[in-house]
């Protein structure tokens, strides 16, 4: 038997209604915060992911699947949305178009790492993307669409940890200073913030090696070092997610892991148990270089991203269910070969006005018909035999109130849509057809 490669995994029909659930959810609320989708290829050439020599986040120096084309171009699978976003923004000169571009995506992304619950190496990710406005309050809005989309899904205890990186001048003046701090405790940090010390000192904040001894604890906080403008920022930031009642923590030591970020850095919680400690569900921030570093114009942007498979896990674990039982309007129960040509000829006729039908392919009794019926959570039964085709007629059973009657054989579609709008809501759960008026 061949199985799937290691880090992958299948999405089975039972469970495909949760995922349109969710995404629906998605373009649900990013409508209403007026953010457009956009779709970007799967691969991109390296550069787009591997900028710097000096960025250190582990996803750019250890994760990426990186490969040569047959024509010996180098190519990444993208690791992350933004930068393939942001590619597709210079090239198709977006900011053309519109001062302010608000984007969303979602889709497969791939990350050579270890897997592990809700953490796999090919994974979807939604992520939204704010180009062209430097406001602090853009920044809150982003916030907020996050927040919004984790109540949608029922989860209700959201919170935001926030920190500020403030602008260049006060990251420079900072960096020298933290520099000098962990220097004093060079032979005591891991290998990876011994080569963060030199590339980006910054990281080291981020270590999950480190982070418990007494030392780093100590460290120098980035908020005694910003400027007044920076710092006049981040209150407006805050005062913002205060107008929308948004609950929020700053955390001193939050610089998340991709090295493009600048001011504004946030990550979005939901208190569940089972997550223990690792309870992030979507996280992201400012990057008014991002852009620039990419060769397109000068123009700052602020973004954040969502492993959908953690939005999944985290409603089966607060025992939200975001898709009912699949069910289907009309089950075709026939006898005999004249009446399957009947039943496939009328399941069309309903199937082409709106109606999920389902019948028989597998020459089955009428006893195992019956039952696959309720294996579909049929909301009509109709069967149809030789006595039922001589008297053009047809029998059909309301599996809601039990009535069953005889009504004429090309009446099934007017019968059913009736007997639907007469009903408070359609059963079919798993179609998304609306009732005929």
């Amino acid at each position: 038997m061949i199985a799937k490669p290691k880090g992958t995994y299948d999405i089975l029909p039972n469970e495909v209604g949760d995922w349109t659930k969710l995404e629906d959810a998605i373009r649900k609320v990013c409508k209403l915060y007026n953010y457009k989708e956009i779709r970007t290829p799967i691969f991109e050439s390296y550069n787009v992911f591997h900028r710097d020599i000096n960025d250190t986040s582990d996803m750019v120096t250890k994760e990426t699947y990186d490969f040569k084309d047959r024509s010996e171009r180098l190519i990444t699978l993208r690791p992350e949305g933004t930068a393939g976003v942001a590619r597709a923004f210079i090239e198709n000169k977006l900011y053309v178009d519109s001062p302010v571009n608000k984007l969303f995506y979602m889709g497969p992304m791939f990350r050579y790492e270890r897997p592990q619950k809700g953490r796999n190496r090919q994974f979807n990710q939604f992520g939204v993307e704010a180009l062209g406005s430097d406001s602090p309050l853009i920044d809150a809005e982003v916030i907020a669409l996050g927040a919004s989309i984790i109540r949608s899904l029922g989860l209700k205890d959201v919170s935001v940890k926030i920190n500020t990186l403030g602008d260049l001048q006060s990251r420079e003046k900072y960096r020298e200073v933290l520099v000098n701090y962990f220097k004093q405790y060079e032979d005591s940090l891991c290998e990876d913030c011994k080569n963060r010390l030199i590339k980006n000192p910054l990281r080291i904040l981020d270590c999950k090696v480190d982070k418990e001894k007494e030392f780093f604890k100590n460290a120098p906080k980035i908020k005694d070092y910003l400027n007044d403008e920076s710092k006049n920022r981040f209150e407006m930031v805050l005062s913002a997610l205060d107008q929308m009642q948004i609950k929020y923590v700053i955390d001193d030591n939050l610089v998340r892991g991709l090295d493009y970020y600048s001011h504004t850095v946030f990550e979005l919680e939901v208190n569940i148990l089972e997550f223990g400690a690792q309870n992030v569900i979507g996280a992201g921030g400012r990057y008014d270089n991002l852009i620039k570093d990419l060769s397109g114009p000068d123009i700052p942007g602020v973004g954040m991203a969502f492993g959908m498979e953690r939005l999944l896990l985290a409603t089966s674990y607060a025992g939200k269910k975001l898709s009912k039982p699949d069910a289907i309007h009309i089950y075709f129960i026939s006898l005999g070969e004249k009446a399957k040509l009947e039943s496939i000829k009328l399941a069309n006729i309903c199937r082409l006005g709106g109606l999920c039908c389902e019948m028989d392919y597998k020459d089955r009794g009428i006893k195992a018909q019956f039952k696959e019926a309720d294996k579909n959570n049929a909301r009509f039964t109709c069967i149809l035999g030789d006595n039922e085709l001589a008297s053009f007629t047809i029998n059909i059973k309301d599996n809601v109130t039990d009535e069953q009657e005889t009504i004429p054989l090309y009446d099934v579609y007017p019968y059913v849509i009736n007997k639907l709008n007469q009903a408070s809501s359609s059963p079919c759960a798993s179609c998304n057809i609306k009732k005929e008026n």
